[in-house]
């Protein structure tokens, strides 16, 4: 199993480090808006960040994921996750 390290380098835009057979670092940002449809208000924002790497590392690993991108790429390679993230909170 995975170890997900989420830092706040800036508002909206983090560094992941996801500690696992190899370890891997990705810059990966999120607007306000985006954040706000996905987080429970409970949450927050670095919470979805990690709960974003859970989930895509529930379907490759971390070696597949891209080293920078924002949260909304997410959905174009998998369409369901809009609507199951939250289970990953």
């Amino acid at each position: 199993m995975a170890n997900i390290e989420v830092i706040e380098t800036s508002p909206y835009s983090f560094a992941v480090t996801v500690h696992s057979t190899h370890s891997t670092t990705h810059q990966v940002s999120v607007t306000p808006q985006y954040a706000k449809q996905l987080t429970p208000e409970s949450q927050n924002i670095s919470a979805l960040v990690k709960a974003s790497f859970a989930f895509l590392l529930d379907r490759e690993s971390n070696t597949s994921i891209l080293r920078s991108f924002d949260l909304s790429v997410i959905e174009r390679y998998f369409p369901e996750y809009p609507k199951t993230i939250t289970r990953y909170f």
